[in-house]
């Protein structure tokens, strides 16, 4: 389930309810009454919540899944368990988006200015003109954070951060000695869209961000939400200006990431990986430990640990130079032989 800290449930609804509001026919009519309290992936998924199945090549995740219902396609609704429901759908994913909507909401920050009632300041924080401070957000001692911040509700930062001006943040924990600099976004939905009855519709980001002690996140950069599991910066890791993070990406311990760096949703990258500014990264690759990628790099394939790669897309740097030099040779020949 999402962490009530940042999600209000609304549950519970009953199956019945959730066909209708989605448009899916419940395969058991008998199931109708059922009541489910929330949504969740198929890995995560309980009795009480309804998930979603729609690519067969994790057909396997439905061995072990546990989920009460579960959206499917027609042709798919063979494969569920016993005991799960099958809510079948053209669109299992759309449906699901609308049922997490309606069975959990984002917590907001207020309308009012300042410190809320019920949030937790230790000794020795100081807040800058213009901070906003939600609802049983909690800040440690020593902590500075700049003018026109916002800290939204249920929000963790630990001992002796720095958050500079109008950084916001939300939806996250953040550990000791974290520094944060001006204009950076912390926790806002990742991108993810789907087709829906009425067209494409958003799918709620129902996860956090964790950052871990020491790191450094540059002006200007965003770091996404999950969907449903983690964002996590991992401990130390050293993050320029303008960098984006998408939801669901791991990052591991004393990592750099240069300016303009991009990385795509689910991707893994391992302790002490370094990128070069404007390197960007495909969705749901794994970058092994110590690997470097070059400056301007396009990534569209797992990196394997303490490997240097480089180009457009991303190889290893010593073919890289082999082939870009061959293509200078071949191209300064035919220059050669023109009349």
């Amino acid at each position: 389930m999402p962490d009530p800290r940042f999600f209000e449930d609304l549950g519970p609804v009953t199956l019945g309810e959730l066909a209708g509001l989605t448009g899916a026919e419940l395969a058991d009519p008998a199931a109708a009454a059922r009541p489910v309290h929330g949504v969740a992936i198929l890995a995560h998924a309980q009795a009480d919540t309804v998930a979603f199945f729609s690519d067969r090549k994790l057909a396997a995740a439905l061995e072990t899944a546990r989920a009460g219902a579960c959206f499917v396609r027609p042709d798919d609704a063979a494969l569920l368990p016993a005991g799960c429901a099958a809510l079948v759908t053209p669109t299992p994913q759309g449906a699901y988006a609308l049922a997490a909507e309606r069975l959990h909401r984002p917590r907001r920050a207020g309308g009012g200015e300042g410190v809320a009632p019920d949030a937790r300041l230790e000794e020795g924080v100081t807040l800058a003109p213009g901070v906003v401070v939600g609802a049983r957000a909690q800040i440690g001692r020593g902590t500075v954070i700049g003018p026109n911040s916002v800290v939204g509700p249920g929000v963790a930062i630990g001992r002796d951060c720095e958050i500079s001006a109008n950084v916001t943040i939300g939806f996250a924990l953040v550990g000791d000695r974290v520094r944060i600099l001006a204009g950076a976004v912390i926790g806002e939905p990742g991108f993810g869209a789907t087709p829906g009855p009425k067209g494409l519709i958003d799918i709620p980001q129902l996860g956090r961000v964790i950052i871990q002690d020491g790191v450094t996140i540059g002006a200007n950069s965003c770091i996404d939400r999950g969907a449903f599991e983690d964002t996590v910066i991992g401990e130390n890791t050293k993050i320029d200006n303008q960098v984006h993070i998408a939801h669901n990406v791991r990052v591991g311990r004393n990592c750099a990431m240069a300016a303009y760096t991009g990385i795509s949703g689910s991707v893994t990258i391992g302790d002490g990986v370094q990128f070069g500014g404007r390197a960007g990264v495909a969705d749901h690759v794994t970058i092994g430990d110590g690997a470097r990628i070059g400056a301007a790099s396009g990534v569209m394939k797992d990196v394997p640990a303490g490997e240097t790669w480089g180009g457009m897309p991303a190889r290893p740097m010593r073919q890289w130079h082999r082939e870009t030099a061959w293509l200078a040779r071949m191209a300064s020949r035919k220059e050669e032989r023109k009349p």
